[in-house]
């Protein structure tokens, strides 16, 4: 079928080699029933060269061959002033007469979407044949049988009617031996086997060979040394794993300085943060977090968390966060959450949380009666049931060069408004005491080469709230370091709110860049007579770099708001830096 098509293809290379920079006009010959058969494609009349004429023959012969037309051909071809001239041969089109299950008792074909009534007195393409044993094949591979085939059997073609039997073989039941671990890491065996769902004894799976690499991606102080080797022997697969520790763990503080919102132009008003994060305590995978933040004068944040993967044995990784934020002397608000997560082996993590959110007020009784003729702030508790998701592809954690990350989440609860018995009665008369709250987040990154050192980083990230009673105590605060460069920390209070950041990266070292950066953000703040909606933006520089001592970094910033009064100006420029140590 393919051996006179091959011959002329050769034919054409060899002997028009000389005319490879000449345009061809393309003449087919065939007879008048496989010239209607032609009508139905388009090709092209004219090439380039003979080159591009040759290839564009192949792809004719091979379209048609996959529709059906098995037999086409290409019996003759030449070239004559400029003019390549071909004769065709079409034939008739297969169907399937029939093609039936071989082997009633293996359930493979089944599985893999195989019925029948699909194959019965229907067009033979070639590629629906190949997916059916694609399919099949995955479903062996899957369930213990790497070495499976699928083949046709009593092969009987009449009057290009197919009819055939679809046999599966097996091949011997492939059992997981053991995992062993090379190369200079703490990780335990356990904590590994039970992370990756891979133990002594169990069916093979290939689709859980294919997802080690992106779930050993996704530990932050394990690094892949070589890809997983596979040692099949006697039923049984053995995995080796190449695998060194890196360098995870992380203790680091920022400085930052600012003008005194107070109005004091001399002084400056000093901001920090503190972060310490343990990975994989004693190599079983556990991790615990501390994070406290002084963002205003009188501000002050805390968060901790505690995560326990393979929970009791099992898939789940469950975890416990603390968050406490305390505003100057308005308001404290407490959020404990408690989470059950799990990788999926496809489309990455999910996670399901339960949250509780309680947050009273500081103010004095004379300060509440102030603000007595308005509702910007309430003591509440909010208790939430939600659900987050997270996808990463990233090929480095800490300093991603290609890749995507995407976590979105959502949230709803019950809010109940408690009444403060230093406020008057009055003032809770015209306010919903219990009302239903929806919250909703989204960051997504991407980053994409330049060149061997350039790296463009875009980014998306945002929040909202739907309620139709909110607060101040409600709301998120952006503004900062970690959100909206160029402005003071969490000097926006938002209801929702969107920035886009696009950065630029310029490596100098595996660990070490320059950047240039922008971004681009929109909040909206309507609570009674307060309604603000802005595009505040910062832009500024920076650079990243490795020490004795750990990671420094210097970031310089300006931004633009309406609503701050902030123009683009030095005097309202910011200066973060700080020193990150990874043990």
């Amino acid at each position: 079928m393919y051996k006179a098509g091959i011959s002329c293809i050769f034919f054409l290379l060899v002997s028009f080699a000389g005319w490879a920079q000449r345009e061809v006009n393309l003449t087919i010959q065939t007879s008048d029933k496989d010239r209607e058969v032609l009508r139905k494609y388009v090709y092209p009349a004219r090439f380039p060269d003979s080159v591009a004429a040759r290839q564009g023959l192949r792809s004719l012969m091979l379209q048609l061959q996959q529709d059906g037309y098995l037999m086409t051909s290409v019996d003759t071809c030449y070239l004559k002033n400029n003019e390549l001239y071909s004769r065709f041969f079409i034939g008739d089109k297969y169907h399937w007469a029939r093609l039936r299950n071989g082997n009633i008792g293996n359930s493979l074909l089944a599985q893999a979407g195989y019925k029948e009534k699909l194959y019965t007195n229907k067009p033979f393409l070639p590629g629906e044949w190949v997916k059916l044993q694609e399919a099949v094949l995955t479903q062996a591979e899957n369930n213990g049988y790497p070495f499976a085939r699928v083949r046709l059997d009593s092969l009987e073609i009449t009057d290009n009617q197919i009819e055939a039997a679809a046999i599966v073989d097996k091949g011997p039941l492939i059992q997981f031996d053991s995992l062993h671990i090379a190369g200079d890491t703490k990780t335990t065996r356990r904590f590994l086997s039970q992370y990756l769902q891979i133990f002594p004894g169990q069916v093979y799976d290939q689709q859980k060979i294919k997802n080690l690499p992106r779930l050993l991606r996704q530990l932050p102080y394990l690094e892949i040394v070589q890809p997983p080797l596979l040692q099949f022997g006697k039923n049984r697969a053995r995995l080796y794993l190449f695998l060194n520790d890196k360098k995870a763990n992380q203790f680091d503080g920022i400085v930052g300085f600012l003008p005194d919102p107070g109005g004091n132009t001399q002084k400056l008003l000093v901001t920090g943060e503190l972060n310490l994060d343990i990975k994989n305590i004693k190599g079983s995978g556990k991790a615990l977090g501390l994070h406290w933040r002084k963002v205003q004068r009188g501000s002050q944040l805390l968060d901790a968390n505690y995560i326990h993967p393979n929970f009791l044995g099992s898939p789940l990784e469950l975890g416990f966060s603390f968050n406490l934020y305390k505003q100057d002397s308005a308001f404290i608000t407490l959020k404990p959450r408690l989470q059950f997560g799990f990788n999926t082996p496809k489309a990455g993590k999910i996670t399901f949380f339960t949250e509780f959110q309680n947050s009273r007020l500081l103010l004095s009784s004379v300060s509440l009666q102030e603000r007595r003729d308005s509702v910007p702030i309430a003591d509440f508790t909010y208790t939430a049931y939600g659900l987050q998701y997270l996808r990463q592809t990233l090929d480095d954690l800490y300093f991603p060069r290609q890749g995507y990350q995407v976590t979105a989440q959502t949230a709803v609860g019950n809010k109940s408004i408690k009444r403060n018995i230093s406020r008057e009665a009055s003032y809770y008369d015209s306010i919903r005491l219990k009302t239903t709250q929806l919250s909703m987040s989204l960051l997504g990154e991407y980053y994409f080469k330049l060149q061997r050192r350039s790296v463009v980083l875009t980014r998306l990230k945002g929040e909202a709230l739907v309620n139709p009673q909110l607060f101040y105590n409600d709301l998120f605060r952006l503004g900062g370091l970690n959100t909206l460069r160029g402005f003071p920390e969490y000097s926006f209070y938002a209801s929702r709110y969107a920035v886009s950041t696009l950065e630029y990266r310029l490596f100098t070292g595996p660990d070490s860049y320059v950047l240039l950066f922008y971004d681009q953000g929109y909040y909206r703040r309507f609570l009674g007579q307060d309604r603000v909606q802005e595009y505040p933006f910062g832009l500024g520089t920076g650079i990243s770099f490795s020490t004795g001592a750990g990671l420094f970094q210097f970031i310089y910033s300006v931004g633009q708001s309406k609503a701050l009064n902030q123009p683009i100006s030095l005097n309202y420029s910011r200066i973060h830096f700080g020193l990150t140590s990874r043990f």
